[in-house]
């Protein structure tokens, strides 16, 4: 009888690729907003910033946003509102421009990168593609992403041990 040990080597061989690959691409945080607690451990641990600019209908205020630039770390947007998969339903230009304007006012720039919460997304919506860098479920996957309020599929610990 032939052993197959292809069918263990390979997905292991895929397991460490995909760990060392976490290891080396930059951390990123989700949920960053002026009205979500973040640890500030967390906060010093990621390199990027998934910045949420109308939090329950709140823009962040100047000094949180100051705040976060002096953490000098990389920005990105993260939906609108965060609503439930806000973007798994199909928006307009407005809808998006009323988040990017947040994000220019407190920040004083443009966002580059964009994450749909709860990575929901509907390809109604890829005409943002053209306006932002559309981070999707692979992100997830080859990133460690933690939350400032630890509601991530994975909790915060999971993804500092993987």
């Amino acid at each position: 009888m032939k052993k197959r040990w292809h069918f263990i080597i390979v997905p292991m061989g895929l397991f460490i690729l995909l760990f060392f690959t976490r290891l080396i691409l930059p951390t990123q945080i989700d949920d960053v907003s002026s009205t979500i607690p973040c640890e500030k451990e967390l906060l010093e641990l990621a390199d990027v910033y998934y910045v949420i600019p109308r939090f329950n209908n709140v823009s962040n205020n100047k000094a949180w946003c100051e705040e976060i630039l002096s953490m000098n770390k990389e920005l990105a947007i993260h939906g609108v509102t965060h609503e439930y998969k806000e973007f798994g339903t199909e928006k307009n230009e407005e809808y998006l421009q009323v988040g990017i304007n947040d994000f220019e006012e407190c920040f004083e720039f443009t966002p580059e990168k964009f994450k749909p919460p709860n990575l929901g997304w509907t390809s109604k919506n890829d005409w943002m593609k053209d306006k932002l860098k559309i981070q999707n479920k692979w992100n997830q996957l080859t990133h460690r992403v933690y939350h400032c309020n630890d509601t991530g599929i994975y909790k915060n610990w999971m993804a500092k041990i993987f």
